[in-house]
């Protein structure tokens, strides 16, 4: 028999309570629920396991997949789901878990994404005269424009030099020495005039306030000691109406990726992106997965863009 007094029990814990609002709304995966509330998968399952013992929630098996969702069976349904509400004002992260869940439930409708994921992996792989990646990269690279580019954590450049072909200029910064000294060189030896390297850290860059059109991180932002300090400095680099643009990797577990390249960060999830991008100050925020490596481990590509 289901009891109030043991259900308020379990809703004294803000953690639970987060996840009935969330299950009120929704279906979800315990992986989909990670994604949301950044947590690991036991606690999420542990609290999982109260929730459906005292019959506040229910699951259902689709496939090799198991979703939860909020058991309007119970008696007490109608009476906890207004507690449960009641409290969403009282819990931080409820803005936060809305915003994910959004995110997460695009991702799940997003049949655009699976046709060019599938589409990716068809490109390249059957001859076909003039398609290849790198005519596909100066078509779209044409289209810039005469704007400002800051390129953070550049290395020595290769994107930045492809850049500054259309341009009005290119701003390339890396910490790196030797890196600034070889795209330099590379710079001056191909006549660019528009592109400037400079030594300085993405968290901090040494480009004036409200100078660029477009602040780029090229599978740089997992270098970073601190990501979201970086992208709020990417937002003080820019212009009103800037554009920021992120190619980074789709969290992963990967763990040999900080002896093999130096990498601080396994990749970032779509919602942590975001949140990066919204608490900076960006809007008009998009962040979608774009490719998929063939070979082992088989990491993602992310992509993320926002607007001053």
């Amino acid at each position: 028999m289901a009891s109030i007094v043991k259900s308020l029990r379990l809703l004294a814990d803000p953690t639970r309570l987060r996840l009935l609002l969330l299950l009120q709304q929704e279906e979800l995966s315990v992986a989909e629920i990670q994604e949301i509330m950044g947590m690991g998968q036991s606690r999420i399952s542990a609290h999982l396991g109260q929730l459906k013992q005292a019959r506040l929630v229910r699951d259902r098996r689709a496939g090799k997949n198991i979703y939860y969702g909020s058991a309007e069976e119970n008696p007490l349904h109608a009476q906890l789901t207004g507690i449960v509400q009641a409290s969403a004002s009282e819990i931080p992260e409820t803005a936060h878990d809305k915003t994910a869940l959004k995110l997460v439930m695009l991702k799940r409708e997003d049949k655009a994404r699976e046709y060019f994921n599938k589409l990716a992996g068809k490109f390249g792989r059957s001859y076909c005269p003039g398609r290849t990646w790198k005519g596909v990269s100066h078509l779209l690279l044409s289209l810039i424009g005469p704007i400002t580019v800051a390129d953070l954590g550049a290395g020595e450049g290769t994107l930045a030099q492809l850049m500054a072909k259309h341009a009005k200029k290119v701003i390339a910064v890396d910490n790196s020495e030797k890196m600034v000294e070889f795209g330099s060189a590379l710079a001056k030896e191909h006549g660019f005039k528009n592109l400037e390297y400079r030594l300085g850290d993405i968290q901090e860059p040494p480009v004036p306030a409200a100078s660029v059109d477009l602040a780029l991180f090229s599978q740089a932002l997992h270098h970073a000691s601190n990501p979201a300090r970086a992208v709020a400095a990417a937002f003080h680099i820019l212009k009103k109406q800037g554009r920021i643009a992120i190619l980074d990797l789709l969290s992963h577990n990967f763990e040999q990726a900080r002896e093999l390249y130096a990498d601080l960060w396994l990749g970032f999830s779509e919602v942590e992106l975001h949140r990066m991008l919204k608490e900076a100050g960006f809007s008009k925020i998009e962040v979608s997965v774009v490719a998929r490596d063939e070979e082992s481990p088989h990491l993602q590509t992310i992509f993320a863009t926002g607007v001053k």
